[in-house]
């Protein structure tokens, strides 16, 4: 998989993570709103694919996709915590469930049509 459309999925997840949050607790649409949400989480993003150099094997799910999970929630509620905004338990739960299924789910199902194109011979 190319690095870059790799970045893209793990940018996507975030900020779909951000769109459906902001959408259920009725938060201004604006894109400053959206902005102040999506950066901590993004700065955790780009702080895990550093850490994990995940430029070199995005798709893997261990140890990649896993540090990187856990640099985005980790680094991300530490920002948020120091910008003032909340970092209930049940906000910290809820990111790291969807944000666990969707940066190890998009590599699981890449490693499985991966694995399907290998045993089919392609």
């Amino acid at each position: 998989m190319r690095n870059s459309l790799a970045g893209l999925v793990d940018v996507c997840c975030v900020l779909v993570f951000v769109a459906i949050g902001r959408a259920s607790h009725d938060e201004a649409a604006g894109l400053a709103g959206f902005a102040s949400t999506a950066w901590p989480f993004l700065a955790g993003l780009g702080a895990g694919w550093g850490a994990m150099r995940a430029w070199r094997r995005p798709e893997r799910v261990w140890p990649v996709g896993a540090g990187v999970w856990v640099s985005t929630v980790a680094v991300g509620m530490a920002l948020r915590a120091v910008a003032g905004q909340g970092t209930a338990v049940a906000f910290v739960i809820v990111a790291s469930v969807f944000l666990g299924a969707a940066l190890l789910g998009w590599r699981v199902g890449a490693r499985l049509v991966a694995a399907r194109k290998v045993s089919a011979g392609v």
